[in-house]
């Protein structure tokens, strides 16, 4: 077992109740580490919980910077929503947090990470695939998963032993957020016929008393501006997340199939991931060629699947960046977003000094320049095959001649 183990710590109930538990019930020194991925929050305060549980080290890391350049924005220039509709909010956060706790574990001579995560969670893959891929001399404890609490009794436990916890029996959700967005679970929401209770919501309030626009400048797909602004990604993230859930858009209603192989109905607040994926995929469309355009969409739905199952840190998911990468080197332009109440963010316009849109091949004014002439031969070598096989092989019934 464990002498020492360097703990992803968030605050909340289970993380909390795990450190005590681990002490005392698995005989192993706890070094907190929570890790700023733009979830908000006091950091004194949740660092002082940690050592109250009994951490002998509580660590805050500030990664918020690192978290959009290196992990944000590859996934919203691979337009990553897994099962074309999540956009990877935890998903997209663990792999960061996994590089700082092994880093942690070394630093502290830890032998062991841990988590809070249950059993039937995605984030236990995604933790201990990713730490084992970093890290795989280090042990992985997983006190969640074997201590059998329900979650009445795991604030009960905390209640017990003086931790201070903000979850209470009467407000039983299960709260993750970054800079991404925002998930809810547990209470009501586990059944999928019921609606969400209004409070749930946090940052998709509907307060704003009239339209706007915002315009994003996106260099190489990555947005650089917002309204000719030039911003660092996290805080252009905060901005839009800020303006566009003001307008009461962004929510998530879904029932997702999780990597262990249960339905999970989940509840997301994503107004600024959801955003700029819009205006990202609709900058793609001006810019990029077809056939690359159509391949790298056939590619988005697997390089979704592989950051949702914990495959960050992946051959696989190495070799879609690189093609990633290469797709998105005229990605470049404005892209106009309007919104509106009653919760509506729609693209109003986009340019690119790189686009591919040529006016005059498109009109069908005077200026057109497309020469109509070779259309007919076009068409006639295009619908040859079909030509030829409805003439041999057509059948009756569809019109076709005998065979």
């Amino acid at each position: 077992m464990a002498t020492r183990a360097v703990l992803a710590y968030s605050g909340g109930l289970d993380t909390s109740v795990a450190v005590r538990w681990m002490i005392e019930e698995m005989g192993t020194e706890v070094i907190a580490v929570a890790v700023d991925v733009g979830q908000g929050g006091d950091f004194e305060t949740i660092r002082e919980r940690a050592l109250a549980a009994g951490a002998v080290e509580a660590v805050v890391v500030d990664a918020r910077r690192e978290f959009a350049e290196d992990y944000v924005a590859p996934a919203l220039r691979a337009n990553a929503r897994y099962e074309g509709k999540y956009p990877l909010v935890s998903s997209l956060s663990r792999p960061v947090i996994v590089k700082h706790l092994v880093a942690a574990a070394r630093e502290h001579r830890a032998d062991a990470v841990a988590h809070g995560c249950t059993g039937k969670g995605n984030d236990q893959v995604r933790f201990e695939v990713s730490t084992a891929a970093l890290a795989p001399d280090l042990d992985i404890l997983a006190p969640v998963r074997g201590w059998g609490l329900t979650r009445e009794e795991s604030i009960e436990y905390a209640e017990r032993h003086a931790i201070p916890v903000t979850v209470t029996k009467a407000s039983p959700y299960s709260i993750d957020q970054n800079l991404w967005g925002r998930t809810i679970e547990c209470g009501v929401l586990e059944d999928p016929w019921e609606s969400p209770p209004e409070e749930v919501y946090e940052t998709t309030t509907p307060t704003a008393t009239g339209p706007c626009d915002l315009v994003i400048d996106f260099e190489q797909g990555v947005p650089v501006a917002l309204d000719g602004r030039s911003l660092p990604l996290h805080e252009l993230v905060d901005e839009v997340t800020r303006v566009v859930g003001s307008y009461g858009w962004g929510r998530i209603d879904m029932v997702e199939n999780r990597r262990v192989g249960i339905k999970s109905r989940e509840i997301y607040e994503c107004p600024g991931s959801l955003a700029l994926l819009m205006a990202h995929s609709d900058l793609e469309d001006l810019t990029m060629e077809r056939d690359l355009a159509h391949e790298k969409a056939r590619l988005e739905p697997r390089y979704a699947e592989l950051v949702y199952d914990g495959l960050w840190f992946s051959p696989l998911k190495s070799a879609l960046d690189a093609f990633v990468e290469e797709s998105q080197r005229h990605v470049t332009g404005q892209v106009r977003l309007r919104c509106e109440m009653p919760g509506r963010c729609i693209v109003a316009g986009r340019r690119s000094p790189v686009g591919l849109y040529d006016y005059d091949l498109a009109t069908y004014e005077a200026a057109d320049s497309f020469r109509h002439q070779d259309a007919e031969g076009f068409v006639r070598l295009w619908g040859l095959g079909i030509r030829t096989w409805a003439a041999r092989q057509g059948r009756k019934d569809e019109g076709g001649m005998p065979r």
